[in-house]
């Protein structure tokens, strides 16, 4: 099933765009529809159809997110809109020399899209810039693990009482976290 999706990026570098760009390339020869939209100018409403996004992310400062994520956390802190109808799953792009606020703008946005009722498909990805690794290839290689799992994620909701035929016949039941 193909999924289509929407990667929200906040940079201040643009090395969370070029990690956007490299996610798409993966998910796009997937067979998946995917759009990049930088969070300039970006506010709640980009959330009001729900779906699902990828929010890739780095980390500014003293844990804030970047000058260009900045009009947009601050929206959807004061709208508070009710994002029951929202999939997520979230690069966070970080450094551990700062280990007080490694992620910390990733893992802001997880706090507060997770309040607002958006449910997360699988663990967030936190990349720390002083690994030795490319943010980008790291990345491309969870987002197919994600994708997939967003994927199951649909077929069950989109199926549930296939799922209980298939329990009921004696396949093994698959717990998600």
């Amino acid at each position: 099933m193909a999924l289509s999706l929407t990667i929200l990026v906040g940079t201040m570098t643009g090395t969370a765009e070029m990690v956007a760009q490299e996610v798409q390339t993966v998910l796009e020869a997937a067979g998946h529809a995917v759009t990049i939209r930088m969070m300039d100018d970006l506010d709640a409403g980009v959330f009001q159809a729900g779906g699902t996004f990828l929010i890739c992310t780095s980390t500014y400062g003293q844990g804030d997110v970047p000058d260009n994520a900045q009009e947009f956390f601050a929206s959807l802190e004061r709208e508070r809109p009710d994002l029951t109808g929202v999939t997520y799953g979230l690069i966070a792009l970080g450094d551990r020399t700062y280990k007080d606020t490694f992620c910390e703008g990733g893992i802001r946005f997880d706090q507060l899209l997770t309040e607002l009722g958006a449910r997360r498909t699988a663990e967030l990805l936190k990349h720390d810039a002083s690994s030795g690794t490319l943010p980008e290839e790291v990345a491309a290689q969870w987002v197919v693990h994600w994708a997939e799992m967003v994927e199951a994620d649909s077929a069950h909701a989109n199926n549930p009482d296939g799922e209980n035929q298939r329990q009921a016949a004696g396949s093994p039941r698959i717990t998600r976290i």
